[in-house]
């Protein structure tokens, strides 16, 4: 059993919705940080039809209880309506809950009642590095962060039943889409660019469908928590730079099992995306625990000149650090030309590359290079921003 960097526990002075992609492991770490809290099980099947011909029942429970009772609703989303009886026992008796759920679509979707600021979204992400002794980043690029697919031996296979999952119970039952082989054949179509600037029209004409239906597909993908757009950071001085997002899968898990990858071998194309998406898997995860100000972006200019990762933010101060991902374990000059077109632009922004080489240094003009297993302990430790 990992022990997760998200304290949630240490945050609750409020009601909260915490969300995350199933199999993130939302359940156990509620169980493990909130032993007392009384734990209402939604998908029990015996508690699911109660509450749902009976919503009343839970202010019934709740209702001469006082305010320290913390109370857990998991898979909130399979009754909306108990947000109603949620709202009034906040109101009448001061009563915490943590909502748990995969995602928030429905209850936006329906206009069910969210608690007008009453209850704090947060999120629970895959695994990071920092929650796992001896981790290994082959392991990583191979099985993706899923807490029960890290440590299993059929990876591939539980992958194969999650996304059937999914596509069961996120996408069909909630009937997200209209036609399920043509979001299916979007999946596959959204995972040959990952971490690729997003082009609706490209990817409409592989899948058959209109540039509409695939802007809506990928609105799915982050409703449901299972993809994240990043945008383009905007501020320009000199070049002319792109303005259209990128896109990951929540977990390189996912996406090595869409693209038909059983394992991701060093040296190849293969393993430097999976790398790519494994670093910026990770700045995600780290800006959403810490409720970091800044903000994740790539950078690219017209002539094609990129840099992976910027953080800060394009519209209050600029940017803060900016990051290239490289799986060589042999850093060159001819890998620190997008760092070096950067700092022409924002000349006090800090720069590393990231990469599997092992010897951790700083170039003359101020790039840091740092191994990859020196750069996941600086920034889990709060030290890059």
């Amino acid at each position: 059993m990992f022990s997760r960097y998200y304290q949630l526990d240490k945050e609750l002075d409020t009601s909260v919705f915490l969300f995350g992609a199933r199999q993130t492991g939302k359940t156990t770490l509620l169980l493990q940080q909130f032993p007392n809290a009384e734990y209402i099980d939604l998908l029990d099947s015996v508690t699911l039809r109660k509450f749902s011909n009976y919503p009343e029942t839970l202010f019934e429970m709740y209702k001469d209880r006082d305010s320290n009772t913390v109370v857990i609703i998991d898979e909130i989303q399979q009754v909306p309506l108990l947000l109603n009886e949620v709202h009034r026992l906040i109101h009448k008796r001061g009563i915490r809950f943590i909502l748990c759920g995969s995602s928030a679509r429905k209850l936006r979707r329906k206009g069910y009642n969210t608690l007008g600021g009453r209850a704090l979204p947060c999120y629970l992400y895959p695994l990071v590095s920092a929650e796992i002794p001896d981790f290994d980043i082959d392991t990583a690029l191979t099985k993706g962060m899923l807490p029960a697919f890290y440590t299993a031996k059929n990876a591939y296979r539980l992958l194969a039943s999650y996304l059937d999952v999914y596509l069961r119970q996120e996408i069909k039952e909630e009937a997200l889409v209209r036609n399920l082989s043509n979001f299916q054949r979007f999946l596959d179509a959204a995972a040959l660019t990952d971490g690729e600037i997003v082009n609706y029209n490209n990817i409409a004409t592989d899948c058959g469908v209109s540039a509409n239906s695939v802007k809506e597909y990928f609105s799915i993908l982050e409703d449901t928590l299972v993809g994240y757009m990043i945008p383009a950071f905007a501020k320009r001085v000199k070049r002319r730079i792109v303005l259209s997002p990128k896109f990951y899968f929540f977990d390189i898990g996912v996406t090595n099992y869409l693209l038909h990858r059983k394992e991701v071998v060093r040296g190849t194309t293969e393993y430097g995306h999976a790398f790519e998406h494994f670093v910026m898997q990770e700045l995600i995860a780290y800006i959403g625990y810490t409720h970091n100000d800044n903000r994740l972006s790539y950078w690219r200019t017209k002539d094609g000149v990129e840099v992976d990762a910027v953080i800060g933010n394009d519209l209050l101060g600029g940017a803060k650090l900016a990051i290239e991902i490289k799986s060589t374990e042999d850093v060159q000059n001819k890998h620190l030309k997008g760092l070096r077109t950067f700092a022409d632009e924002h000349p006090d922004c800090r720069r590393i590359v990231v990469a599997l080489d092992r010897f951790t240094r700083r170039t003359v003009d101020n790039i840091e290079i740092m191994y990859v297993y020196d750069f996941l302990r600086q920034l889990w430790s709060g030290k890059l921003f």
